[in-house]
């Protein structure tokens, strides 16, 4: 089976205060040891050996000319994109993003050997394999009963049922900071849970079901860099400390 993996290189609307702050016009190109953001990644995937096609998408196209890499225009915002993009690539679709810079082969093969049999699934790791791996690092974690855990930025399409669960995506797209927004979307159940520290993942994970509609599930990576990205200057600053020593 081919598949096909998506590099999410746009902007947001707006001014991009971390691409100003290393001085590019997109956090993609920003370098680390002398290499863009967007061509290591293009790399870890080439590297793996399990994907045939690589798609970057990004709001200027001709920013991208990389040997054996298909460039299509982003949207407005990372769920459009997305969404536009599995509409003209087609399933299976792995995704992941231009600013996971620490991004390794072997994350990207755990995580494809790991595919629970649903039609989108998120790569996620625990807080302790987070923290022992970048004790400085200041990541989101969402909190059930069985741990806490923050996204990989990866994902994985399985078939066209995954429209449905981009759909919901375009919906809380704006929420993804407020854990607690994202929770209410679950439900008064789940939030009582929550509250009382009764919530798991793997109801959490049911809901989601319900409101989307298709079958989701999630792949916990036991790397634990694989969570961190570069969002913000002391990202920057932490993973390049990382990379470059």
């Amino acid at each position: 089976m081919t598949r096909t993996a998506l590099v999410l290189a746009g902007v947001r609307p707006g001014r991009d205060a971390l691409a100003d702050f290393a001085g590019v016009t997109h956090k993609a190109l920003i370098p680390i040891g002398g290499v863009p953001m967007v061509e290591r990644v293009i790399a870890a995937l080439r590297d793996s050996g399990r994907i045939d096609r690589i798609v970057v998408s990004i709001d200027r196209p001709e920013l991208i000319d990389l040997p054996g890499v298909e460039v299509l225009k982003s949207s407005t915002s990372v769920s459009r994109s997305v969404g536009e993009a599995f509409e003209a690539l087609g399933a299976p679709l792995l995704v992941t993003t231009a600013d996971h810079a620490l991004l390794e082969p072997e994350w990207i093969r755990w995580f494809l050997d790991h595919l629970p049999d649903a039609d989108v699934v998120a790569g996620l790791a625990r807080d302790r394999d987070v923290m022992a791996a970048a004790p400085d690092t200041k990541r989101t974690f969402l909190r059930f009963r069985d741990g806490r855990f923050s996204g990989c930025n990866l994902f994985y399409l399985r078939d066209r049922r995954a429209a449905r669960a981009i759909q919901m995506w375009q919906i809380v797209e704006n929420e993804r900071k407020k854990p607690f927004t994202l929770l209410r979307r679950l439900g008064i159940r789940a939030v009582v849970a929550a509250l009382f520290g009764r919530l798991t993942l793997g109801y959490a994970m049911r809901r989601i079901e319900q409101i989307a509609g298709c079958s989701a599930g999630v792949v916990e990576l036991p790397f634990g860099r694989a969570a961190i990205d570069v969002d913000k200057p002391a990202d920057l600053i932490l993973v390049r400390k990382m990379i470059e020593g």
